[in-house]
């Protein structure tokens, strides 16, 4: 008796095992990058993630991760968000179709920090503005900016850079239109390049140089085929957690509650380790023989100078309206 009693508890147990498991709703995340925490700031953001909402749902959602572009191009992967329950990390080259006004916050020199920066996406008029034109729009929640491990650096292998003069004659890559008109403005050419092709377009000369924080060039083992380093912190360097607006709208308020918070704190954690880490990538790049050049305040002037009037012309051309240009000039004060 006290047997067949033990087994009905097990069989109940594994029912509501089981049902439980059911109950589960599995969430794909995508995201650009190697499934590597210490190299890739955005897959330590969405490995947190994911054992944050399992936490704090309760096991009602599961996020299943899909790093290295495994679901496609940026472009791919958001029109994949749009139409499905899922999550995805976009950069600027995924959401800047659907929403340009995005590119506002890709102003050189914008930033003079981490906590500047911050301040602008979580509190300020501008972000709100951007946030629901994208869920307008597209069906896309803006749910975090996520930072990438520090400050853009340009990167190259023929010379030491350290004012806009230095660009002349070099090709580099791009991630998006912007880059190329900030590229143009320094007397370069500038090509849209996607992330998987990088490494081998620097190595076979299609691009002589390109942009990116010190983890993505870790990363990407960019310093194998580049030589020199400059820290000209031009961008702050951010992708965008976006997911699909009708799925979060249809989980419970509890649900959806848990959920935001989960991302809030991944964000917060992500943030932390990466500002820690900036100097001892840069020191780790120059330890793979990277010569590292830091322009001083005058150059850095220079190349102020130089961007501001071909990013303007470059927002122009996007047809920015004022009002988006207004708010985030607002926002900085």
């Amino acid at each position: 008796m006290k047997f067949k009693r033990s087994l009905l508890a097990l069989a109940a147990g594994l029912a509501c095992y089981a049902s439980s498991a059911l109950s589960a709703q599995v969430v794909n995340l995508s995201y650009n990058g190697a499934p590597d925490a210490e190299k890739n700031a955005v897959h330590a953001f969405a490995a947190d993630l994911q054992a944050l909402v399992k936490e704090k749902t309760g096991g009602a959602i599961e996020l299943k991760l899909y790093p290295n572009s495994m679901l496609g191009e940026e472009e791919a992967r958001m029109e994949q968000t749009m139409t499905t329950p899922s999550l995805n990390i976009a950069s600027f080259a995924g959401v800047s179709p659907l929403v340009p006004e995005v590119y506002v916050s890709a102003t050189p020199f914008m930033f003079k920090d981490f906590a500047t920066a911050r301040q602008f996406f979580d509190e300020g008029k501008y972000w709100s503005m951007v946030s629901e034109a994208l869920e307008q729009r597209s069906g896309l929640k803006m749910l975090a900016v996520v930072e990438e491990g520090g400050f853009l650096a340009f990167t190259n292998s023929k010379k030491a850079i350290a004012s806009p003069d230095d660009f002349k004659g070099l090709r580099f890559r791009a991630m998006d239109p912007s880059q190329v008109a900030l590229y143009e403005a320094f007397g370069a050419s500038g090509t849209p390049i996607p992330w998987t092709e990088v490494y081998m377009a620097l190595k076979t000369g299609v691009a002589d140089g390109q942009m990116n924080p010190p983890m993505y060039i870790l990363l990407g083992s960019l310093h194998e085929v580049q030589k020199y380093l400059t820290l000209a912190n031009i961008q702050y360097s951010d992708q965008f957690l976006v997911g699909n607006a009708k799925m979060i709208e249809a989980w419970d308020e509890k649900t959806r509650s848990a959920f935001m918070e989960a991302v809030a704190e991944a964000n917060k954690n992500a943030r932390q380790l990466n500002e820690a880490k900036v100097e001892e990538r840069i020191e780790t790049l120059a330890n793979h023989g990277m010569e590292v050049i830091r322009p001083n305040a005058e150059q850095l002037a220079a190349f102020r100078e130089k961007s501001a009037p071909a990013y303007e012309k470059f927002l122009a051309d996007q047809k920015i309206s004022q009002e988006f240009l207004d708010a985030a000039k607002n926002d900085l004060k």
